[in-house]
């Protein structure tokens, strides 16, 4: 087997090994264990016992939610059209043109 070979042959066993693991390390694997996020059903009655970082993550993002709600709720308008209009209006009123259509009777 010639030095090219061997090399190829090496690199194939390697890609399939890593393939194996997922792409990682053996230490970074874990064995599907067919729980959501690994977390056995608890038996009735049981009540599942929080981690200490999912209260702050839930108030974190709900309290970043109603913030972000708020602030594009009353964002100013600062689109061009808006501006547009406002300009079209000024300088129609210093001409005198009226902007208002006659009422019919």
């Amino acid at each position: 087997m010639s030095m090219f070979a061997r090399a190829f042959a090496r690199s194939s066993a390697f890609k399939r090994a890593a393939i194996r693991r997922g792409g990682h390390g053996p230490a970074s694997y874990n064995e599907p264990g067919g729980y959501l996020f690994n977390e056995k059903p608890l038996a009735p009655g049981q009540k599942r016992v929080k981690e200490e970082w999912e209260t702050i993550y839930y108030w974190g993002m709900g309290g970043g939610f109603v913030l972000m709600s708020a602030l594009l709720y009353y964002k100013p308008d600062t689109s061009v059209v808006t501006w547009a209009t406002k300009e079209a209006e000024k300088s129609l009123k210093e001409k005198g043109v009226s902007l208002e259509y006659p009422k019919s009777a």
